[in-house]
């Protein structure tokens, strides 16, 4: 019984984190729900109806820890033909049935089945629904309404669009337009500013607060009615007694049309695609790195997508930009889910009246930032680094898409990709001969020794469940040892997926080794690229950035080893809290003395996955001890610091040193010893130098200051602070 009484007192102790965190995802969520709706040609209410009812259904059946679900962008062109062709009320009856389906695979276990789409189709599916997004809420960013017959015709409009707007003579078009440009300007520019208590109010909702900012300084301030005429203002929202009134009655009449099965079947594929996705990239963001229940979380998104649909609501999937945001505010469990959804309610309650002061082009603006995520000519250029054929896949999936259909779309993608795999490999036997033999064998070497797993013919899309099938049986902090010595062809979804295997297992303190693809080679030098046996590989070196050029004559002067090269190897930090919930990418300009007591280098790390992830890069200290100290965490004293104590997170006060804990925030769970490692020595030497935030985790610290990378100059700072507060902590 007391494994229960500890987890339902962590239960309790971590609520106020995931309360918080649940609060800041709600912000997200409201205008996201309300702009996906209308973007679906739906009531906008029943973006965040879908958002209310997933939040409760999963937080409660899910299987997944800390995801959250709502209405997805992916479904945004399937819901608006369903709806367009088959009505509203019928509509909602295609998702009702996209839900029973939803739940038939979570019944049948059929989680596995996003590992049968190659990678790059994938991409080319995520791409077009971006642009799908993109083409058709532009036109409303710029409050100019057209009606085409596809997203191409959409795309190829926008310069006219951009030229119209520029020439607008109306008031109130030139308002609704400029509320459009500037909120897509705060999507795309607010993550770069690195400032932790604007970072408090997520981007969608600063724009909903500007947005009714703007009309109350009309309505109170100027006594003059708001500028942009109501076409372009949201409209429609009832109030919570509304929407129980206003219950939908399904029309189950055209149930049998070609038109409605394949809206059913669409909605599904995608629910299913988006919903596992996400499930997989949010378990890499998870700091305690569990793993989900997909089967189960299909099963219960699929409960409430049939809810979602009788109340009136949209498809119910898991999401990722909402999923990362709830990851970094410290969400533990389901419970944050559950507190999103119900701060939704409050919303809805007590300020459904003020949302009608939005402009539908800043909700649109939002979500063409997020289409252009989706479709961001990074996209292109990554396909591209990992291989010439994956670009072909991208394209030909992609552009079937947007020309017939998403489900077509993506059948195109996996045969394009396995008629280029037989190209690649000159040999449709190698497939054929192959396909249905079992081509993975583990075993254990010996009592507590490595798993050894033998993979032989081909390993891709088409049989990666097989492989994976193993590797998922075998505890994350044991040793796994891959061998593909016999493996013909490996494909750069298996690739992805190897790497991903890696860094989990480093994380949990395990190793995982791929051996055997000495004579394989390929075409690119992308660590995801397809393996088969090629000439040697072209070497390029490339040329030293100016930086890097003084930090070269820096190592020289004070006798560094320096390395320009990027790094994967960063298990030294894996321990350190700061990366909890953040991917490390490599490390590179490395600056460090002979024995790597003290190393000083750029780091690029990426917080959030897919569209929610942003690209970080600083410069950072890790100093080896040598010595066990207490675990901690200091940073300057601030706003934040002092919020964050009503989360949970206490700050540790020092005796005899009330300077100290008014200027710094020391966290840390062995208070004793923590209290008696501050000593005054240690304590007077950060309150006579420069701030940065120190970290602990028992044998080494990390220090950086700001979250980018440092000059020359701050570069030297760093170094001679960490050397000497060694030095300090020597004589401890």
């Amino acid at each position: 019984m007391s494994p229960r009484k500890n987890n339902i007192k962590d239960f309790f102790k971590s609520l106020p984190k995931n309360m918080f965190s649940g609060f800041v995802v709600s912000l997200i969520a409201l205008p996201l729900g309300l702009g996906l709706a209308m973007a679906s040609d739906a009531p906008p209410i029943s973006g965040v109806i879908a958002a209310i009812v997933g939040g409760i259904v999963v937080s409660i059946l899910g299987g997944s820890h800390v995801t959250i679900s709502g209405p997805g962008n992916g479904l945004v062109g399937v819901l608006l033909v369903a709806i367009t062709t088959l009505g509203l009320e019928t509509a909602y009856v295609a998702i009702i049935c996209s839900g029973v389906l939803l739940l038939l695979l979570g019944f049948f276990r059929m989680g596995a089945l996003a590992d049968f789409f190659p990678s790059s189709a994938i991409q080319g599916m995520l791409a077009a629904i971006g642009l799908i997004i993109l083409g058709k809420q532009f036109h409303i960013m710029l409050a100019h309404k057209i009606n085409r017959e596809d997203t191409v015709d959409y795309l190829l409009e926008i310069p006219y669009t951009i030229n119209d707007a520029i020439h607008y003579g109306n008031k109130s078009l030139i308002y609704a337009a400029l509320a459009g440009v500037l909120s897509l300007t705060i999507m795309m520019f607010y993550s770069k500013i690195r400032n932790k208590y604007l970072q408090l109010i997520p981007a969608p909702m600063w724009i909903v607060i500007l947005s009714i900012g703007f009309s109350y300084y009309f309505e109170l301030g100027l006594h003059e009615p708001n500028p942009i005429s109501q076409e372009y203002m949201i409209s429609g929202i009832p109030n919570i007694q509304e929407i129980i009134a206003d219950i939908p009655s399904p029309d189950f009449s055209g149930i049998l049309s070609l038109s409605f099965l394949g809206s059913v079947l669409a909605l599904t594929l995608i629910s299913s695609i988006e919903s596992l996705l996400s499930i997989k990239a949010v378990d890499k963001l998870d700091p305690e790195k569990r793993r989900s229940n997909v089967n189960k979380d299909l099963k219960a998104l699929g409960v409430a997508t049939i809810g979602s649909g009788f109340l009136g609501g949209l498809n119910v999937v898991t999401v990722i930009a909402r999923s990362s945001v709830n990851v970094n505010n410290g969400a533990s469990n389901r419970s944050s889910n559950f507190f999103h959804a119900l701060f939704l309610v409050i919303f809805i309650i007590f300020f459904s009246t003020q949302l009608t002061r939005i402009p539908l082009p800043a909700l649109m603006a939002i979500l063409v930032y997020t289409g252009y995520k989706l479709a961001s000519p990074k996209v292109v250029t990554k396909m591209f680094s990992i291989g010439k054929e994956q670009l072909i896949i991208f394209f030909a999936t992609l552009i079937v898409t947007l020309k017939i259909g998403l489900i077509t779309g993506i059948v195109a993608g996996v045969i394009t990709t396995l008629i280029i795999h037989i190209v690649l490999n000159k040999s449709a036997g190698l497939f054929l001969r192959n396909v249905l033999k079992p081509n993975v064998l583990m075993f254990k070497e010996e009592a507590g020794g490595n798993f050894y797993v033998s993979v032989k013919h081909f390993c891709s899309f088409l049989n990666y469940f097989r492989l994976k099938k193993h590797l998922d049986a075998v505890p994350e902090n044991e040793d796994v040892i891959v061998d593909f010595s016999m493996c013909e062809f490996v494909d750069d979804t298996i690739m992805e997926n190897i790497n991903n295997y890696q860094e989990l297992f480093a994380k949990r303190g395990g190793h995982f080794d791929v051996i055997g693809l000495d004579l394989h080679d390929t075409d690119s030098k992308h660590p995801f690229a397809s393996r088969r046996l090629l000439p040697v590989p072209k070497i390029i070196k490339n040329s030293l950035t100016r930086r890097q050029t003084s930090m070269e004559v820096l190592a020289k002067d004070y006798d560094l080893n320096y390395r320009a090269e990027k790094k994967k190897e960063v298990s030294f930090l894996n321990n350190f809290f700061f990366f909890r919930t953040k991917q490390i990418n490599h490390i590179y300009n490395e600056l460090s003395h002979n024995d790597k007591a003290i190393k000083l280098f750029d780091i690029e790390f990426s917080e959030g996955e897919f569209i929610a992830k942003e690209v970080v890069r600083t410069t950072m200290l890790y100093i080896d001890l040598k010595q066990s100290i207490p675990e901690f965490t200091l940073d300057r004293e601030g706003f934040l610091e002092k919020v964050s104590a009503f989360a949970g997170f206490k700050d540790i006060p020092i005796e005899n040193h009330e300077d100290f804990s008014k200027r710094f925030y020391l966290l840390g769970e062995n208070v004793a010893e923590i209290g008696a490692f501050f000593n005054d020595d240690v304590t007077h030497f950060f309150e006579s130098n420069p701030y940065f935030h120190v970290e602990s985790n028992g044998d080494a610290l990390l220090i950086f200051g700001k979250e980018r990378l440092a000059s020359v100059k701050e570069i030297k700072a760093l170094f001679d602070f960490g050397k000497r507060l060694k030095d300090v902590i020597a004589t401890t």
